[in-house]
């Protein structure tokens, strides 16, 4: 056994773990239990992890011995992993989206990626926290709130630096090193800005690339899983075990012939030196002084490293409004359906039955409100007005948007700072982001003092639908040619 087992599995990455096992010099069990004591001692500090699974042990245990027997299924093999808490597991675990309202909740069936993974030979190890309802309960709703769970606090400065976005506990736990890689969703931005913001690689694939069915929604054409890890090359592995066609999820038919097993091929720094990049400055006029210094190293490594910088580009659609109302409507249609669905002990089974739950249990369920499930819960948008916002704002995005500017520039893909309003033009499209650590910047909370803790800051590779290799490529050219991420203190 590797010793001190716990201090090295710190960073270390799902191929030096596999190897570690596969030469015997731990085993999976070994490295669950490992996992366990680290949760035990620094979840109380950040509130990532909901709940283990009581399983995980006795699961690592049969791995290991299916291991000695029949060898190993892959890189994921007796790895532990994390998933957010809106993703169903039809084992002794709950799934809730982070609502105290369905705290109890059990599901009968995995969802089509938590089955993908334990295909794999993933330890499924816990539920990560999350914020409530995926941020579609409140607009006064702090990034990383459950009424479950209560807030995720970044590991880079608990309390002092953001976490941003929905999968936050899932970014949280892997920056401290609770898991190997964990998986979250995004609907706009809640894979790419937590990584941003925890010094992470998050994948956001094209929507239709990986299946839906089985995770709590919010929006149709817009909701996709994707993995967060330490390394380009571990985000890259577990995406390959997580896609593939699903019959329950209509999307993922167009995702069935670009999916690809194995994402590690993509795993090429050289590619860099042949890439065009486009810069587009209307997304970086917000930056402050540092995070704009780090946005223009990571020009500068990018050109260093042969790479044809096309700067200043603009983007007809860049100010589009954002449709919160056809994204309500989605909402309200998906949640019926997934509540509707739940065994007859759930306390509730529709949307109306939800609103009029937390206004029994204001004081457990209402620390922020509910205005945005009274919204999507009053919306009177028909499915016919929806499909044409939802053409037209397509057509526009294709005339004068990411794939417009990408042909006529001739470009492999776009450079967004981690916070930038860009990625919601990406996920109105359903096109894949990546994120990388880039830097670390002045950008968490102002304390009394009018001092700022310095947090992680990543940036964004965009591209048009299914170019998730190029922007692998991309992504791992600029994490060699400089690896930013530093571990937190904790």
């Amino acid at each position: 056994m590797i010793a001190p087992l716990k201090e090295w599995m710190i960073e270390a990455d799902i191929r030096s773990l596999q190897s570690a096992m596969e030469s015997g010099r731990i085993s999976s069990e070994e490295l669950t239990l490992a996992y366990i004591d680290r949760i035990r001692e620094i979840n109380p500090l950040i509130h990532a992890v909901l709940e283990l699974n009581p399983d995980a042990i006795d699961i690592a245990r049969s791995l290991d011995a299916e291991r000695k027997e029949r060898g190993s299924r892959g890189e994921l093999h007796g790895i532990p992993i994390l998933v957010k808490d809106n993703i169903d597991t039809g084992d002794r675990m709950h799934t809730s989206a982070g609502s105290a309202v369905l705290a109890n909740n059990k599901v009968a069936e995995d969802a089509f990626i938590a089955a993908r993974l334990r295909k794999a030979g993933a330890v499924l190890l816990g539920k990560t926290n999350m914020t409530e309802w995926s941020n579609f309960m409140s607009s006064r709703m702090p990034a990383g709130y459950s009424s479950r769970g209560g807030q995720v606090l970044n590991p880079y400065g608990p309390g002092e630096v953001f976490v941003s976005g929905s999968s936050s506990g899932s970014a949280a736990a892997v920056a401290a090193s609770l898991a190997a890689a964990a998986i979250g969703t995004e609907t706009a931005g809640s894979i790419v800005g937590p990584a941003a913001q925890h010094a992470l690689v998050g994948i956001k694939p094209t929507v239709g690339l990986a299946s839906r069915s089985g995770i709590i929604p919010i929006s149709f054409y817009q909701d996709t899983p994707g993995p967060l890890a330490r390394t380009v090359e571990d985000a890259a592995i577990l995406l390959g075990a997580i896609v593939g066609w699903d019959e329950q999820d209509s999307l993922t038919e167009a995702g069935r012939e670009a999916a690809c097993l194995d994402y590690t091929a993509f795993l090429d720094a050289a590619y860099v030196a042949q890439a065009r990049i486009g810069i587009p400055r209307p997304y970086y006029k917000h930056l402050d002084e540092e995070r704009l210094a780090i946005m223009e190293d990571a020009i500068a490594a990018l050109r260093r490293e042969g790479a044809t910088i096309v700067d200043d580009i603009p983007l007809p659609v860049e100010y589009s409004n954002w449709n919160q109302g056809v994204v309500g409507y989605e909402f309200k249609q998906g949640i019926n359906a997934y509540l509707a669905r739940l065994d007859e002990s759930s306390p509730v089974h529709s949307l109306t039955e939800l609103i009029a739950y937390h206004r029994d249990h204001a004081e457990l369920t209402l620390a922020y409100g509910q205005d945005t499930l009274e919204q999507s819960e009053a919306t009177e948008l028909t499915e016919e007005q929806v499909e044409r916002e939802q053409t037209s704002y397509k057509k526009r995005a294709r005339r004068e948007g990411i794939e417009y500017l990408m042909k006529q520039e001739r470009l492999d893909a776009l450079l967004l700072p981690g916070d930038a309003d860009g990625k919601y033009m990406a996920a109105r499209m359903g096109y894949p982001l990546i994120c990388v650590p880039a830097g670390y910047s002045a950008n968490g909370i102002i304390d009394e003092d009018g001092d700022s803790t310095k947090g992680p800051f990543g940036v964004i590779f965009s591209g048009p639908a299914f170019s998730e290799p190029t922007l692998i490529k991309l992504a791992y050219g600029f994490e060699q040619a400089t690896r930013h991420r530093i571990p937190p203190k904790l």
